[in-house]
C-alpha cells in the first residue's frame, strides 16, 4: 500500500540534512541506513551509499530514479548462480570457446 498523498513521500530529515550540507556537484558518498526514503529531484547527481544490512552499496541517482525507494536499488541478497548438470555443461562450453578465442587471436598475432 502507498502513503498518503496528503503526506507526500518519505525522505529522512537527516538524509536531506546531509544532502542540503554537502551542496551541489559534491563527489563524496553519503552513506544512509534509510532504506525506506524515497529519491527526491535533490537526490539527483549524488552518490548515497545505502546499507545492505552487511556493507554500503553505492549507488549514483539519475533522473530516472526518482519517486522510487533508496532500497530498491542495494539488494541484500547476492546472486551466485544455478546450480545442477546442465549448468556445470554450459559453463565448460563457454570456457572452451574462450580457450578457442584466444588461441586463435595468438596464431593471428604470431603471423604478422
Amino acid at each position: 500500500m502507498s502513503r498518503s498523498s496528503k503526506k507526500g513521500p518519505f525522505v529522512d530529515p537527516k538524509l536531506l540534512a546531509k544532502i542540503v550540507k554537502a551542496g551541489p556537484n559534491s563527489k563524496i558518498v553519503i552513506n544512509t541506513y534509510s532504506r525506506a526514503s524515497e529519491i527526491c529531484p535533490e537526490m539527483v547527481g549524488f552518490t548515497m551509499g545505502v546499507h545492505n544490512g552487511r556493507k554500503f552499496l553505492p549507488v549514483f541517482v539519475r533522473e530516472e530514479m526518482v519517486g522510487h525507494r533508496l532500497g530498491e536499488f542495494s539488494l541484500t541478497k547476492t546472486f551466485t548462480k544455478h546450480g545442477g548438470k546442465m549448468q556445470k555443461e554450459l559453463e565448460s562450453k563457454a570456457a572452451d570457446t574462450a580457450k578457442a578465442a584466444a588461441q586463435a587471436a595468438k596464431a593471428s598475432t604470431g603471423k604478422k
